[in-house]
């Protein structure tokens, strides 16, 4: 029969083997830590980068992307409805001024300007027309009134001569009232018709000033079609290089359609976009560096778009130097718009070694062999420069490489 094993022996047991398993694990940490510090505290001298701090300034920026475009460019349009007949010049060409760019079919506008001349000579017959119909008018209505006067005083003879023959007998109050009615009727006559002239006259009158006024406006329609016209001769009325260019022929354009694109190739801007995550720094004013192939132009954001699309917002910047030979048309670049700046402090060239924190460790060459590592507080920073605030001089030299494979060691030595 089994023999049961005390609980104090299996505490022993199980204590002893949690100490050996304790003891294992901090040999294999050990062993791992000098392993470590014996196989990776040097370095070959041609795997870093060592840049050496300065006293200068650094600019705190933000990254954005732009595309260089003429600062000047034309969009040439078609002023009539037509089709394009001809195409002188292919995309890329120099231009200089005067030069015929598109020919332009313009048969049908041809056509619309003889039907408004047609249109504005009917409406200067009416006019003629209402204008020999009010002197007619006129004529007649002043004919009239001199018969109508004639009368009125025949009339009024007539008047005196019942009023005399009454008096000796000869006539009866009877004739004398009907001598006076036709002399009454005969004025009332005389004023109707002079009332129906002043009415024919103001009637006659607006008539005349509405086609007038039309014919006003079909002249002005004339005149307009007319320098369309003259505009649709599509010349170049500066020089510069054709960036676009409608060459399909016989392709119908309507009015206001771009026919092609005229830059200026002796001055530039740059369009820049980024997210709108900056907006609220992003400010009109702004200077801004633009970086083409390692070299950098100096700028300034001078308006700033107000719609945001997908995330992004877009501004346009002005250049100190907008004829420099670096820039080319729809070239790509880098900007960098500097929203802080600080004079005069020690700063080093960026480099991996700066990931972005404030403290962090850096290795600082003692000697020509031996680096140290150093904590230090950084500022400012943009591609070029980093701020430093605490912890190193100017002059001293430090890896800029980065180093986090050997942050556990306090010094590493640099091989040649």
């Amino acid at each position: 029969m089994d023999k049961e094993i005390s609980k104090d022996l299996v505490k022993r047991k199980q204590y002893k083997r949690w100490t050996t398993v304790a003891l294992l694990a901090g040999g294999l940490g050990i062993a791992v830590y000098f392993l470590n510090n014996t196989l990776q505290s040097s370095i070959k001298a041609n795997k870093i980068r060592i840049a050496t701090t300065e006293m200068g300034d650094v600019e705190n920026t933000l990254t954005a992307t732009g595309e260089v475009i003429p600062a000047f460019e034309q969009i040439i349009t078609t002023p009539i409805k037509a089709s394009v007949k001809q195409v002188y010049f292919t995309v890329g060409a120099k231009i200089q001024k005067g030069q015929p760019i598109v020919e332009l079919d313009k048969s049908l506008t041809m056509i619309e300007l003889e039907k408004l001349k047609d249109q504005l000579a009917l409406k200067q017959n009416s006019i003629e027309k209402l204008k020999m119909d009010l002197n007619k008018k006129i004529f007649d209505s002043d004919i009239n009134d001199k018969v109508k006067q004639l009368n009125i005083n025949r009339l009024k003879a007539e008047l005196e001569d019942t009023k005399r023959l009454q008096k000796v007998g000869g006539r009866t109050q009877e004739d004398v009232t009907k001598a006076e009615n036709a002399l009454r009727i005969a004025e009332l006559e005389k004023s109707q018709l002079e009332n129906e002239l002043g009415y024919n006259k103001k009637s006659v009158g607006a008539n005349l000033k509405d086609y007038t006024l039309q014919a006003s406006i079909e002249e002005k329609n004339l005149q307009e079609l007319k320098h369309k016209i003259k505009m649709a001769d599509i010349v170049a009325d500066r020089a510069g290089v054709l960036t676009w260019v409608n060459d399909k022929i016989g392709t119908a354009v309507n009015e206001g359609e771009m026919l092609a694109k005229l830059a200026d190739l002796g001055s530039f801007r740059v369009e820049g976009s980024c997210s709108d995550v900056y907006a609220e720094q992003l400010k009109i004013g702004l200077p801004v560096i633009v970086r083409i192939n390692d070299q950098a132009l100096r700028g300034m954001v001078v308006q700033i778009k107000p719609a945001v699309s997908n995330g992004v917002i877009q501004f346009a910047i002005s250049l100190d130097d907008n004829r420099s030979a670096l820039l080319r048309p729809n070239m790509k670049v880098e900007v960098y718009v500097i929203t802080q700046k600080v004079s005069h402090v020690i700063r080093i060239a960026n480099g991996p070694a700066f990931n972005g924190k404030r403290k962090l460790p850096v290795f600082v060459l003692e000697n020509g062999t031996t680096a140290r590592r150093r904590e230090i507080e950084t500022g400012l920073s943009n591609f070029d420069f980093v701020e430093i605030k605490q912890g190193l001089k100017p002059g001293e030299k430090v890896i800029i490489t980065d180093m986090s494979q050997y942050k556990h060691l306090d010094q590493i030595q640099i091989e040649p």
